[in-house]
């Protein structure tokens, strides 16, 4: 005889906890971190970057709790870990999100859905419900992008192509393939990853929104309705490294110069924009020989651009290139822009938006819709199944920082929210 399930709270903060051990302490330590140390504290940054030996290690730990739980587990090519509740062969009902972190980021982002998915299953187990349709736990591999990103769900929906793959490297230039190699994988079996259509009935994401709509409006609830894509560029700027102390300032090819000059030219590059959502962000800059004696001989830095219209997307990448070849000029320097990666901005599923929608109003609970400024598992996914994703707040906005926080009170209505959603889609 089945009950009425529930969220047990407790229960998934010690899930969540326990996915936090792995990777957590100070910041700094990258991806050699090692695969388990202490639990971390306020403050102190998660490090689990895709492949690291944190990532590897948590992967192992969370696999064991899902067989714990009775679930059938497996992991494919990409190192994405699943947990099947029900029939083997039919179709499933997929939730979850991904457990890798940037360096030195938070507590919450993809870890917390990865553990509410679990908590639903738990949920569903104890009160004795058998679903009808199958539901798979998904712990996504390298979602963060420290090789480009989606590297999971990329994979499941067939979107890897081995010239992708051979070619794919992190900022420090490590392969995938040899940071796969390195961890007992092979890169060759990302590929196999893929899931055939029809597969996966539906995929839904719990995460934070990172960002501050949702706590300035005193709103529990986010629903997405499509998020953003995003264009990931590789910018050098090559000048001449000189001593600092006799060379004139009209003599000098400054990279440095290069590099701040194109980045006060991107607000006027937003204004031009017919979106109210567009982004261009320079995140992570190199410059050589980075001495504090030296003109700075070459800048090499990454350029993030964002929006929900890929129009837009390229217009404004247009718009960077003219500005960085002028820029180049100016200065006496050469440039070279490489685009390291694209996603596509994507509708999530309308239908399954309605129903996350109208579930949240039989729980009493208000929901925002909304465009995710951030990239998902769940926007790769619309390429292989419907998908929607469900956000609780992220306080002061903040995300990828060890500052990272979301109230418990929240997380709880996302969590009823998303066990309410599967009952409905599962029975």
């Amino acid at each position: 005889m089945s009950c009425k399930p529930k969220i047990n709270s407790d229960r998934l903060r010690a899930l969540l906890d326990g996915i936090n051990r792995f990777g957590a302490g100070g910041p700094g330590e990258g991806y050699n971190r090692p695969g388990f140390s202490g639990a971390g504290g306020p403050g102190e940054g998660y490090n689990r970057p895709g492949f690291s030996g944190a990532d590897m290690a948590v992967r192992d730990w969370f696999a064991g709790e899902m067989e714990k739980d009775g679930l059938a587990v497996t992991r494919d090519g990409a190192n994405s870990v699943f947990g099947r509740c029900g029939d083997a062969d039919a179709p499933s009902v997929m939730v979850g999100s991904h457990l890798d972190t940037v360096v030195d980021g938070g507590a919450f982002d993809g870890s917390l859905g990865v553990a509410v998915a679990l908590e639903c299953v738990r949920a569903m187990k104890e009160a004795g419900i058998q679903p009808a349709v199958p539901v798979e736990v998904a712990a996504t591999s390298e979602e963060e992008g420290r090789f480009g990103g989606m590297l999971g769900s990329q994979a499941m929906a067939g979107l890897v192509t081995p010239e992708w793959l051979a070619n794919a490297t992190d900022a420090d230039g490590v392969l995938l393939a040899d940071a796969m190699r390195a961890q007992g994988l092979d890169p060759e079996a990302v590929p196999g990853a893929a899931r055939p259509k029809g597969s996966v009935r539906a995929f839904l994401e719990l995460h934070i929104e990172q960002g501050p709509v949702l706590e300035r409006e005193g709103i529990a609830i986010g629903l997405p309705e499509g998020a953003t894509g995003i264009v990931n560029l590789q910018v050098t700027l090559k000048g001449t490294a000189n001593h600092s102390g006799t060379t004139p300032m009209d003599m000098r090819a400054d990279a440095f110069a290069g590099l701040a000059e194109i980045a006060t030219q991107i607000p006027g590059m937003i204004e031009s924009a017919p979106s109210d959502i567009a982004r261009i962000t320079i995140g992570k800059v190199e410059l050589l020989p980075n001495h504090p004696h030296t003109v700075p001989g070459e800048s090499v830095f990454s350029v993030i651009i964002r929006d929900a219209s890929e129009a837009v997307m390229r217009g404004l990448q247009r718009l960077f290139y003219r500005a960085t070849a002028a820029v180049a000029a100016k200065h006496g320097l050469t440039h070279e822009i490489e685009e390291k990666s694209f996603i596509p901005p994507v509708a999530f599923d309308a239908g399954l938006v309605d129903l996350l929608s109208e579930t949240a109003e039989g729980l009493g609970l208000p929901a925002k819709r909304m465009i995710s400024g951030a990239g998902h598992d769940a926007q790769t996914m619309m390429t292989l199944c419907p998908s929607a994703m469900i956000f609780v707040p992220s306080r002061n906005g903040i995300s990828h920082a060890p500052e990272e926080y979301s109230e418990w009170s929240d997380i709880e209505k996302g969590a009823e929210l998303m066990l309410a959603a599967l009952l409905r889609l599962t029975a």
